[in-house]
């Protein structure tokens, strides 16, 4: 069930949402490998009724099961959105539609989650990669190296300024 706000409800009153979404309903499609979410997000929100338009903001929880890039260890990495805001117009061009009265906060939620996701999922910022492997740090060539005949930097070691 998508995260609903009935605004019948909200015209009288501020409204406190705390509850789970199932990571289904958020439909986020990952591709990723090495970063995976099976556990509902967790949400504790204020909504209010603004001039045309709902505010929402709280707190948002997303527990990810995780490999970390470097040793391939599973790990889980909580993700949080402490100041999650949202501003849903319900007049002029950018209105969010309204079904049965209620403005669905899910797609903005999916949206700034995402946003949040790591790009490279590291178990610690110390990891040293996997045992027996090298760092994969490549050595940098010695700096008198000769270079190949013809070069483009031939010319530029002859420019005089």
């Amino acid at each position: 069930m998508p995260l609903l706000v009935n605004l019948r409800n909200l015209a009288r009153r501020e409204l406190a949402l705390q509850g789970e979404l199932p990571v289904a309903e958020l439909d986020l499609e990952l591709r990723d490998e090495m970063v995976q979410a099976r556990q509902p997000l967790r949400y504790d929100l204020e909504v209010q009724e603004l001039n045309d338009s709902v505010l929402a903001r709280g707190e948002l929880e997303l527990t990810l099961d995780c490999q970390c890039v470097r040793c391939l260890k599973p790990f889980e990495y909580r993700l949080e959105v402490a100041d999650w805001v949202c501003h849903l117009p319900l007049e002029g061009d950018d209105k969010v539609s309204v079904v049965d009265d209620s403005v669905d906060l899910t797609p903005q939620i999916r949206e700034d989650i995402l946003l949040t996701f790591p790009a490279h999922p590291v178990c610690d910022p110390q990891c040293g990669g996997l045992a027996g492997r090298s760092s994969g740090a490549k050595k940098k060539p010695a700096t008198n190296a000769p270079r190949p005949a013809g070069s483009a930097w031939d010319k530029l070691d002859k420019l005089k300024l």
